[in-house]
């Protein structure tokens, strides 16, 4: 069982939950986490680079001048790739970069991704964390005393519409719904930072635990 820390706004400890370490997978998969996270950034990638090659550009294929007598070096069509204006050589197309991943080793990648900060101290819960209306002050405040400013990830059991507003300019912080979470949101920011409420959704999920491990998981190692 691993204890982690709940803080509540002025940054006190108030109290610690055990968590138990085979509901996030059991240990950590480097070769796993590096494949989720290499599927997230190409699946970002948008694939639209284009060039002309020689057979799209419009101009004449007969040859320039007579291949000798010229004193000049032996040249073809003016679409050529080594003339100004001509086609390019081996020339880009739109393309896919998009890769796949089963539900289940996604999922186990996000729990191990969360068992890893909680492994480095990097993840805090929070007792709650409820706005009436949008206070980016008050928020940076609360990151400020947690040392959580340099970057963050907040997830929250739902939506909450105003602590998104409160964060969307304070840079490299995001908010989360922990449902939406994914293996990059979590490690790509210094901290973790989760309501109690998030986290018992998470520890509640169907299929979360070292049953979903299944063969697919360890066939990456």
């Amino acid at each position: 069982m691993l204890d982690v820390p709940v803080y509540n706004e002025s940054g006190d400890q108030t109290e610690t939950i055990p968590v138990d370490e085979a509901s996030l997978g059991g240990r950590v998969r480097p070769a796993l986490l590096k494949q989720a996270v290499v599927m997230y950034l190409a699946n970002r990638r948008q694939g639209s680079a284009a060039t002309r090659s020689r057979s799209m550009v419009v101009g004449s294929t007969k040859k320039l001048y007579r291949q000798k007598g010229t004193g000049h070096a032996r040249m073809g069509s003016s679409r050529t790739a080594i003339r100004r204006g001509g086609g390019v050589a081996f020339a880009k197309r739109p393309r896919s970069y998009r890769q796949g991943m089963p539900k289940k080793m996604r999922r186990l990648a996000r729990n191990n991704a969360i068992l890893a900060k909680i492994l480095a101290g990097d993840l805090l819960l929070l007792d709650q964390l409820q706005y009436d209306e949008p206070k980016t002050k008050r928020l940076a405040g609360m990151l400020r005393v947690l040392k959580a400013d340099r970057g963050c990830v907040v997830a929250l059991a739902a939506r909450d519409e105003n602590v998104y507003k409160s964060a969307r300019n304070l840079p490299r912080t995001e908010v989360r719904p922990v449902e939406g979470l994914n293996a990059y949101d979590v490690l790509r920011r210094n901290r973790l930072l989760m309501t109690k409420e998030a986290l018992a959704w998470l520890l509640g999920e169907p299929e979360s635990g070292e049953d979903q491990v299944a063969a697919d998981a360890e066939g990456q190692e």
